[in-house]
Order: structure tokens, then C-alpha cells, then sequence
């Protein structure tokens, strides 16, 4: 299978950790219910490719996201190898409460830099939603898991427009206050372009949040995933979400599409040198497989281009 020319550049890390949230936020988009049996292949399959954190359902309530209603069972399915790190997301303290009597060690929740998308996705107002989320990290803490907090919209709104940079930095950093190790900034819209990345990434680190606690979350709503990416490595950022094939979205916002495919960042970032541990033909072999599952084809050019 075809590899890029290696050509490295200055200014970009040596490493790079893909966070992989294909089976959780991908397949949540779908229209169809995926059958628990390939939703644990397709995480087996993501993991023998070398890819050691996998995001892998969440703990929301059927009647939101019924595409992961099946998360206990499919976790019990699961018997993956040691240093395999397999976060679930949780909306609240019921949600944790089922996570960790499936004995899941990490979990992440999902917090909204605007009113409006809190509103819709957490019936809460931009303040209150850390009624909700100030237990659920605390009891997850004291029971000695590690948790990881998503801000949504960080640089727009489909209501409400622009989002201030200042805004998305309160709601981050009150995460990371409340003991998240990791914080992820979603462009859950896919309107970001590197400028916006760049003023975002260094109003963290100014108020105070390192940037090793920051992770990038981009949709190619526009095209611009790709070169947002290099931009927040070129920040300090060194670890990026993905998923495998393009798939996913944001079943709150309709004008969020796919997710940044995890083929497409792994052929740039191996074009550069920048070490993964991820095998792209193995990959590739999967989210074309999980396409034929789907019954649609893959949105990754990478995977368009290599699978035939």
C-alpha cells in the first residue's frame, strides 16, 4: 500500500497521540443501530491497528442516542490488551453510576462553551450545566478514574454565531479546576481556520491551562480539519481526536458532518515523520470493512484513494 514521501518540518512534536472516537462519536451519528457484535469487532479491529486509545460508547440515555444503548453489553464483549486506554462518555451521575459497574477506568463529559447548544444538548444554561458535571468528576475522581472533559462549539455556533475566545477559555478552565486531566476543544461545527486555533490554543496557556492538557477536535464541515490540526501542533498540542473512516458528526447540530478522518491525519502526520505506532494499511482495511457494515462508503479521501 502506497505510504507518503517522508519530509519532516521544524516546530512539530515527535509524537503524537490519536484519540480515537470512531466507535463512540461515529457511530452515535448513524441512522441505522450497528449490532453490538460489530461495533466490539470494529474495536478490535481499531486496536490491532495500533491505535491505544479508543473512545468506545457512552452511558447517555437510550431515548437520546439509541444507536449506543447497548454500551454495557458491548463492553462486556470487549477483552482488550493491557495499555489499551478505553474511555466511555458520560452525560451526568447516573451515567457514571453505569460505567463504573462495567468497570470502565476513564471516562469524559461533554460541556458547551454557548447558551444555546447547552441549552439543546444538556437542558442547562452555560453556568448551571457544572451542577451537573461538579459531582459526576468528583465522584469519578475519588473512585480513582481519570476523566477527560469535551467543550463543544469552541469556535462556532449554528444560533449564535461567533463564539469569544474568552468565553471557551471560563468553561475550559473550570473543567480543568474540577480535575480534568485532558481537555478536548470541539470545533463541533467544523468552522474553524488556523488563525481562530492559534488565538485559542494561546488564550488557554495565558489564563494558565498547560497546553499538554489540551486536545483538538475538528469536524471538515469546510475542508479545514487537516490544516487546523497542524496548526495546533505547531501550538504544542500532541494529541488529536479522530475517527476511523470520517465517520460521525454531532446528532444535536445538523450542519455538523464528519469528524477529521483518522486516515487522512495519519498520512499527513506519517508524511512528516511524526510518530504514531498506527498501521495505515491495517486501518484502512478497517473503516473500508466497517463501510461495507454501514452500507455506505467511507467520507476519508485516504481511504477512498487506498482501498480501491
Amino acid at each position: 500500500m502506497r505510504e507518503p514521501q517522508l519530509v519532516t518540518a521544524e516546530g512539530l512534536p515527535d509524537r503524537v497521540t490519536i484519540y480515537e472516537v470512531g466507535p463512540r462519536d461515529g457511530l452515535q451519528n448513524e441512522s441505522a443501530i450497528v449490532d453490538v457484535a460489530v461495533k466490539a469487532e470494529f474495536i478490535r479491529r481499531l486496536v490491532d491497528a495500533g491505535l491505544t486509545t479508543v473512545e468506545t460508547t457512552s452511558f447517555v440515555h437510550p431515548k437520546w442516542v439509541p444507536q449506543l444503548a447497548d454500551a454495557a453489553e458491548l463492553l462486556e464483549q470487549l477483552d482488550l490488551p493491557d495499555g489499551v486506554r478505553a474511555p466511555v462518555l458520560v452525560p451526568n451521575e447516573r451515567g457514571l453510576d453505569r460505567a463504573l459497574a462495567a468497570g470502565v477506568r476513564e471516562i469524559a463529559i461533554f460541556a458547551s462553551a454557548t447558551e444555546t447548544f447547552a441549552a439543546k444538548n444538556l437542558n442547562s444554561t452555560l453556568d448551571e450545566q457544572f451542577t451537573m458535571f461538579t459531582p459526576t468528576i468528583q465522584r469519578a475522581l475519588d473512585a480513582g478514574r481519570t476523566v477527560r472533559g469535551y467543550v463543544s462549539m469552541c469556535y462556532g455556533d449554528p444560533w449564535e454565531g461567533d463564539v469569544p475566545i474568552d468565553q471557551v477559555v471560563k468553561v475550559g478552565a473550570r473543567l480543568v479546576e474540577l480535575g480534568c486531566h485532558e481537555l478536548s476543544l470541539g470545533d463541533t461545527i467544523g468552522v474553524a481556520t488556523p488563525g481562530q486555533v492559534t488565538a485559542l490554543i494561546r488564550a488557554f496557556t495565558a489564563a494558565g491551562v498547560p497546553v499538554d492538557k489540551l486536545a483538538v477536535h475538528f469536524h471538515d464541515t469546510y475542508g479545514q480539519a487537516l490544516a487546523n490540526t497542524l496548526t495546533a501542533l505547531r501550538e504544542g498540542v500532541t494529541t488529536v481526536d479522530s475517527s476511523a473512516g470520517g465517520l460521525g458528526g454531532c446528532p444535536y447540530a445538523e450542519s455538523a458532518t464528519g469528524n477529521l478522518a483518522t486516515e487522512d491525519l495519519l498520512w499527513q502526520l506519517n508524511g512528516l515523520g511524526i510518530h504514531t505506532g498506527v498501521n495505515l494499511e491495517k486501518l484502512v482495511t478497517t473503516s473500508a470493512w466497517m463501510a461495507d457494515q454501514l452500507g455506505k462508503p467511507s467520507p476519508s479521501r485516504v481511504v477512498q484513494a487506498l482501498a480501491g
